[in-house]
């Protein structure tokens, strides 16, 4: 059964995601709008999750099966949606007075209508099944703590990597913008409305993998393989969105985004074993790149340019900042995760 399980997700997360890879390969090549696909692939995983525990376990009373089966229906709308921006790509429609991509304005519009339904969803779920299948907010204070811990990582390391490359006082232009601080006032409620795709990905990445991942390789050495999966499977994006000229270098730092930030991703989720902290964590990080780049719009993070400069950079201080959590009281303990 857990073969059978792993079989189905690796076939949804990977599968799904390799084959939409061909099709952004096919729209690269003619300049088509590609930004409908990494929207899509962020649910692919938990997806994934959710159709193994479907097929495999039946029986079992505890499934949040009507919360499970809307999950794999939006991720159906969401990949149908990515496919339709290949086959008419140019459909556009004006909002706001604006020319927008018709199918990535329809997910983003989408994306915010399943997260409000996915909330009623889950609060109408009793509790019991969302206890079992690790839908609970649980250990308050743990939580809170790993959340405010990480913005206040994340910060330090924001400053850190602004004075080694010289850019302080762009740093500082951006702090002193009232813009910034709107956009950052807003994050809590844009979580509510958005949160479908961050946990699209972590209900996959931390709550099944990791388990898995640690009961096989170690604790420590499970997260660190589990970071290298991640970044692999965030391939197609690499090569054919978030750059156009630096296909070598964004996959190299993807794998040490991922594999430090799965660190502390790791050491919020073990220590609070709370699937909904690496949800928050995931969607501050994404929100912040953006943000504090003094760039969000939602372009931001596409055909980006990198060089072995920032690599170094990016390897250096994510590398010191967070690989000291590899030693923190969560990764000495036994793994006590209960694998459904």
């Amino acid at each position: 059964m857990e073969r059978k399980k792993l079989r189905i997700y690796i076939a949804a997360a990977y599968g799904v995601t390799f084959l939409m890879g061909l099709l952004m390969w096919y729209g690269t090549g003619r300049h088509f709008d590609l930004s409908a696909f990494p929207n899509a692939q962020m649910f692919y995983p938990a997806a994934g999750v959710m159709l193994g525990i479907l097929c495999t376990q039946k029986e079992d009373v505890l499934v949040p099966k009507v919360f499970y089966c809307f999950f794999v229906c939006v991720t159906g709308i969401m990949a149908a949606v990515a496919v339709l921006s290949i086959v008419n790509p140019y459909a556009m429609i004006f909002y706001m007075g604006i020319p927008v991509a018709l199918w990535t304005l329809m997910q983003q519009l989408f994306i915010i209508g399943a997260s409000i339904a996915g909330w009623i969803i889950l609060l109408a779920t009793k509790k019991e099944k969302r206890r079992a299948y690790g839908l609970c907010w649980n250990k308050g204070a743990s939580s809170w703590f790993c959340i405010v811990l990480f913005v206040a990582v994340y910060s330090f390391r924001t400053v850190i990597t602004a004075l080694w490359s010289g850019q302080m006082s762009a740093l500082g232009m951006i702090a002193k913008n009232a813009n910034t601080w709107m956009m950052l006032a807003v994050l809590p409620v844009n979580f509510f409305l958005v949160f479908t795709a961050f946990f699209g990905e972590e209900y996959g990445w931390r709550y099944y993998l990791q388990p898995l991942m640690q009961k096989r390789f170690g604790m420590r050495g499970g997260v660190l393989l589990l970071g290298v999966v991640w970044g692999i499977w965030h391939l197609p994006v690499d090569v054919f969105y978030y750059t156009q000229d630096s296909q070598l270098l964004m996959v190299l730092a993807q794998q040490i985004t991922c594999i430090t930030l799965g660190i502390f991703f790791a050491y919020a989720y073990m220590k609070t074993e709370n699937i909904w902290v690496p949800v928050v964590l995931h969607f501050l990080n994404n929100n912040f790149v953006p943000i504090l780049s003094g760039n969000a719009a939602a372009s931001a993070l596409e055909n980006q340019s990198l060089t072995w400069e920032e690599l170094l950079t990016s390897l250096v201080i994510n590398g010191a900042v967070f690989s000291v959590f590899l030693f923190a009281k969560p990764f000495r303990k036994k793994l006590l995760f209960i694998l459904h």
